[in-house]
């Protein structure tokens, strides 16, 4: 890495900048798709205490961790893992966290773009009307016919995109921070707006006992390992995105408290959507236990009864589409970051680049819905082995290693210092992340391969 790349190494404008963009990139899909299903899944407000036991435990340690590392490198994840490696007089082959988390990155995005297609696809279904009364067979026909057509599929597909690589081009502040800037504060309106107007109607008040009322008669082992592995995966660690998000923080910021502030949100916007999602559902008599179906089939159904319900359902789906956009955006960062950093090459020229290679591998993931569904692996298509492959080896993999790095090879001299942590609450973080994260995850990875059943 030349001294002009180290010397011109972008930063945030402040704290803010990086709270937001950080949350963005945690707040995804599955904050408002994910949550809510698997909380109805798993008997509602048992499950939510756990979860936030699991986050605070687990999840919390790792993304402090990975910022500290992305920052004592100011550099992107593979270059800086390499320095950081030097730095404590260890091996380079640590150097594979930031292989694994811009690999990691760039197989999520290719199906990710596949599901932000989806929601896009759904805002203009829903600005077209097409859930107005409704029948169940005729929302089904809608969910069926968007992934069963190619041509419909690889046009949204492209669509996110071209969205994704259109910010990212821009740069850290030009594009990054100024999309989140905005984009943030609308999704959090939209959500505020959207919990507003349930308040008014009959499934509010269930919807809060089922979400915030204990029922630990429901809850099992899986319920733990659901929860830990949530918990784990909602921050966007073991990506690369948090580690480059870092290298861009303020030498004056404090990283555990933008970590908590990140933590409050991402939490924050989770919640509130279940306190969005949960009423409509149960205004309508219709059960919390839906699955995945329940952002793309139960909701499209309820709000094509529902008056205001053409409206509601706009509203909804702009706010999904925000949501994978904001996360996407970092999903692409550390790629770039290296190709801009390694070899010179202008944003612009990286950005095209990476978005192109992801689009590619993006077709195949959109086609095993329809043309390539023959095709598959361990019985999986190929949609189905990127997301199980980056979900249940190389996130946790790569979460772990993070924090074993950051605890057990990271001197402690260096990592006291970038904290600004001493005393107590430095043991706390170390043990943390030395002991109780890495046991953690390895459920989470041991679970996911299937070894509990």
């Amino acid at each position: 890495m030349s001294a002009q790349h180290l010397e011109n190494h972008p930063e945030w404008s402040g704290r803010l900048a990086f709270i937001l963009a950080s949350a963005g990139s945690a707040v995804g899909l599955g904050n408002i798709w994910k949550f809510p299903y698997i909380m109805g899944d798993n008997g509602g407000g048992a499950f939510v205490m756990i979860y936030l036991a699991c986050l605070l435990i687990v999840a919390t340690p790792i993304l402090i961790s990975e910022v500290m590392l992305g920052r004592r490198a100011r550099s992107n994840p593979i270059i800086g893992m390499g320095k950081l490696a030097d730095q404590a007089g260890v091996s380079r082959g640590w150097q594979v966290i930031g292989w694994m988390g811009v690999l990691t990155g760039f197989l999520i995005l290719s199906f990710y773009s596949v599901v932000m297609g989806w929601a896009l696809s759904y805002v203009e279904k829903a600005a077209n009307g097409a859930f107005v009364g409704a029948s169940p067979d005729t929302i089904k026909g809608l969910f069926d016919g968007l992934v069963g057509n190619p041509g419909s599929l690889l046009f949204w597909h492209t669509v996110a995109m071209v969205m994704t690589v259109a910010v990212v081009a821009r740069g850290v502040r030009g594009g990054l921070e100024l999309a989140t800037r905005i984009m943030m504060p609308l999704l959090i309106v939209i959500l505020v707006l959207l919990f507003g107007y349930n308040i008014g109607t009959p499934g509010f008040a269930p919807a809060m006992e089922f979400m915030f009322a204990p029922d630990f008669s429901r809850v099992t082992a899986e319920t733990f390992l659901v929860a830990l592995g949530h918990a784990f995966f909602t921050l966007s660690l073991g990506m690369g995105a948090i580690m480059v998000y870092g290298s861009y923080m303020p030498r004056g910021t404090s990283i555990v408290r933008a970590g908590i502030w990140i933590i409050v949100l991402d939490t924050g916007i989770a919640l509130l959507a279940g306190m969005v999602i949960f009423p409509i559902v149960f205004s309508n008599g219709m059960s919390p236990e839906q699955g995945a179906g329940l952002i793309f089939q139960t909701l499209p159904l309820a709000l094509g009864q529902m008056e205001w319900g053409y409206w509601l359902a706009i509203v909804l789906f702009v706010l999904v589409s925000i949501a994978a956009w904001t996360s996407a955006i970092s999903l692409v960062e550390p790629a770039v970051s290296y190709l801009w950093e390694r070899f010179g090459i202008r944003r612009l020229h990286s950005a095209i680049a990476v978005g192109l290679s992801t689009w590619s591998l993006g077709v195949l993931a959109a086609l095993s819905f329809n043309l390539l569904g023959d095709l598959t692996l361990f019985g999986k298509n190929v949609f189905g082995l990127l997301e199980f492959t980056t979900a249940n080896i190389l996130l946790p993999a790569g979460g772990m290693l993070i924090a074993l790095f950051a605890a057990w090879r990271m001197p402690r001299a260096d990592s006291a210092e970038e904290l600004g942590l001493t005393g107590w609450r430095y043991r706390l973080w170390w043990w943390l992340a030395a002991i109780v994260a890495p046991l953690g995850v390895a459920l989470v990875f041991l679970n996911g391969l299937g070894v509990f059943g």
